[in-house]
């Protein structure tokens, strides 16, 4: 019989931390948080439940804190179900948008990650991926016709588009803090490891934390640590982690909503070997004809930087630094738009703010009053945003009434 040890501890196990801020770009704070909370790890593939020798939920998460293991290639893959409308279609369309030149013109090159990986929001997807410790990385998405290829080699990264034959060079970017380098955009977990540990940070005193027997992940033994929020109110219901029973390395993550229903996020390894990967696998030269945009050029032409007035929204003084209400997976970030401004005015949209980016809106929304005033919900089955018409923002994974009842508090 595979071990079931079901005893709980509170967040004291999990190191608990304050979770970093984000800077919430509204109205894509939704495609955005998605996007950090999936990731680049794994989940899947299960056959017969190993027997393993018993262990606790402190012992596992310290096996997950002592993992050094900083070698692996193997594929992954993620399916993702928010509920919306397919991100890569009008989300992505609302981030050339947004981050397009101030002088409402050029796109971002179609290889630049930043636009890129927010396709991994929405759908099923295959990676394949690869680490050689913290200066090699590589990640690729497959799709039927074309490849994605991320690749973090030494001070240089670089990203490849098949389908557009676009490059995205970026030379001496990506630096992680003390040092180390990162391939993937800030806030996007870069390793198995991370997205796990950012589950962990949840676990302050308000959560319920347990060992649920083992599984079998892409050919090796696991145990299964399962956090379970204690709080009402949150959209989270369960996050199951399948821990690598040799080495600590997350193999599989599965984020179940507090709805029932289809995992919100299902991301796990189908394969995987621990060996050194080839050097060859971080190697990258543009192939010929294939247009390279640098990263220092589309700074320096105003790429990657919101314009017109969500401009002014990140760049006013105070907008863009949150003040979160709450603790644990109740947490509620709200942040104050500069000028009282609220949804986009009809003058705004005729400005530039994209037909797709206005549709998603519309889509998600749903009129709420309170004490605070009135406003609109967008909601999705993990991340849900209040819009308040004076101009303010809650933002959190927790239920439509939580937001409000923030909102009145506030």
């Amino acid at each position: 019989m595979a071990p079931n040890d079901s005893a709980e501890t509170n967040g004291t196990a999990a190191r608990p931390g304050r979770r970093k801020a984000a800077r919430y770009i509204v109205p894509v704070a939704v495609a955005g948080v998605a996007a950090a909370t999936i990731g680049l790890v794994p989940a899947l593939a299960s056959s017969g439940d190993p027997d393993l020798p018993k262990i606790t939920a402190q012992e596992l998460i310290e096996k997950i804190a002592a993992s050094d293991t900083e070698r692996f290639s193997g594929t992954v893959k993620i399916s993702t179900d928010l509920g919306i409308p397919s991100v890569g279609g009008l989300a992505g369309s609302f981030l050339s948008g947004a981050a397009g030149s101030g002088d409402g013109g050029k796109d971002t090159s179609s290889a630049d990650p930043q636009a890129k990986l927010t396709e991994l929001a929405s759908g099923t997807h295959t990676l394949r991926v690869a680490a050689d410790g913290p200066d090699k990385q590589r990640l690729s998405v497959l799709d039927d016709t074309s490849e994605y290829s991320l690749i973090h080699n030494g001070d240089q990264v670089w990203a490849y588009d098949s389908g557009s034959n676009a490059v995205y060079h970026a030379d001496g970017e990506g630096k992680a803090p003390h040092g180390k380098e990162q391939a993937a955009p800030e806030g996007v977990p870069a390793t198995p490891k991370a997205l796990a540990e950012q589950a962990l940070k949840a676990a302050d005193g308000t959560t319920s934390v347990t060992v649920d027997g083992t599984a079998r992940i892409a050919g090796r033994d696991a145990y299964r640590l399962v956090l379970k929020p204690e709080q009402k109110g949150s959209t989270v219901g369960s996050v199951t982690v399948a821990v690598d029973a040799e080495n600590g390395v997350p193999l599989k993550f599965t984020l179940q909503p507090s709805s029932g229903g289809k995992a919100v996020v299902d991301a796990g390894f189908t394969s995987v070997d621990f060996g050194k990967p080839a050097a060859s696998s971080f190697a990258f030269t543009p192939p010929k004809g294939a247009k390279v945009t640098e990263a220092d050029d589309a700074k320096a032409e105003g790429h990657g930087k919101p314009r017109g007035d969500l401009r002014k929204f990140e760049d006013a003084e105070g907008a863009g630094a949150p003040k979160i209400i709450g603790k644990g997976w109740n947490s509620i970030a709200e942040i104050k738009a500069p000028g009282g401004a609220a949804l986009p005015s009809e003058a705004s949209k005729a400005k530039g703010v994209p037909a797709g980016a206005q549709q998603f809106l519309d889509a998600l929304g749903d009129k709420v009053t309170g004490k605070f005033g009135s406003g609109t919900v967008f909601k999705t089955r993990l991340i849900n945003a209040l819009m308040t018409d004076d101009g303010r923002v809650y933002v959190g994974a927790v239920t439509k009434d939580a937001l409000v009842a923030a909102a009145n508090a506030g």
